[in-house]
């Protein structure tokens, strides 16, 4: 497939446009947004789908078959925060905390970039590899502590043992690890009865929280505007990098073209639920819509329209 045709296919994908049509309806300033019960309740959902369906795909598995892969996980975990906060500093010319902030964000993970690239492989039938949820939780908590660690050298953090505690706590990484644990040592015939919802329902759930969501991303493009294009381009050529460094390391241990693919993207996305909330505790002081703004009003559309067949495309030519 061409990249034209990977964009097309991606384009065409319910999931997709059910963000854009959240975006338009930002855009056109209509009244169009879940209650936050509702929106609380479809994370729920879609992180512990994604750890239960994780688990279920580690009983295939060998540990030999994980091990290369979670090293990679983990390095991507400490080095993307670490050149995001070096970029953020030198070329966006924020400061030590809200540089931190924005490292915060770009070195973890967004889950529902990882489900929609996920979607995508399996769709142009690449992928291979059923334990990639697993790498999600692998990935939420370095980029977060490592971009908190690095503030704190740089000034007194007062809160940072409970910013640290807030990331190993908090909602996304318990629904992850949580339902990895329960899908790994469930009764398997029990399992079956809750795979309809879990497994069955997932694709239409996901389109109601990307509609959600395009709603929420369309409102932040106002930040963004304020913030300048030094932000702007960082928020679009910095996941990139991090996405062709993603489908190396992949090439590199032997995974799929899918596989490299959905790595790529988990690299190259950067948390909204996960990051903002570890970031108010430990630094309070950070400009937290700056940091948001680019995460979700740039970088998740970025990633969702272009960015997954891009990485596709790099992927098919590595492998």
């Amino acid at each position: 497939m061409s990249i034209s045709d990977l964009v097309s296919l991606n384009l065409e994908s319910p999931v997709v446009l059910a963000f854009l049509l959240g975006v338009i309806a930002a855009f056109i300033k209509s009244d169009l947004r879940f209650p936050e019960q509702v929106t609380s309740l479809l994370s729920t959902y879609l992180l512990f789908a994604i750890g239960l369906k994780g688990g279920l795909r580690l009983r295939e598995s060998s540990v030999s078959e994980l091990a290369w892969p979670v090293v990679i996980t983990l390095i991507l975990g400490v080095a993307t925060p670490l050149v995001a906060f070096i970029v953020a500093r030198a070329f966006v010319r924020l400061d030590t905390i809200n540089a931190a902030s924005l490292a915060a964000h770009y070195g973890s993970v967004s889950a529902v970039t990882f489900t929609a690239a996920e979607s995508f492989a399996r769709a142009a039938g690449t992928l291979e590899e059923g334990f990639l949820p697993a790498l999600v939780a692998v990935l939420e908590i370095p980029g977060i502590v490592v971009a908190l660690v690095i503030a704190s050298r740089a000034r007194q953090v007062r809160s940072m043992s409970s910013a640290i505690h807030e990331v190993l706590t908090g909602k996304s990484v318990v629904l992850l690890l949580g339902g990895l644990i329960i899908g790994t040592i469930a009764n398997q015939e029990a399992l079956t009865r809750v795979e309809p919802f879990f497994i069955g329902l997932f694709q239409g759930l996901l389109c109601l929280f990307l509609l959600d969501l395009g709603t929420l991303a369309g409102q932040r493009f106002n930040s963004i505007r304020r913030a300048g294009a030094r932000l702007l381009v960082f928020a679009t050529v910095l996941p990139i990098v991090f996405g062709v460094i993603g489908v190396f390391l992949a090439s590199l241990v032997g995974m799929s073209e899918g596989g490299a693919t959905v790595l790529a993207a988990m690299a190259a996305s950067a948390s909204y639920i996960a990051a903002p909330a570890a970031v108010r505790v430990g630094l309070p002081e950070a400009d937290i819509g700056v940091s948001l703004g680019a995460a979700l009003g740039v970088t998740f559309p970025f990633n969702l329209i272009i960015g997954i067949p891009l990485y596709s495309e790099i992927a098919s030519a590595l492998i």
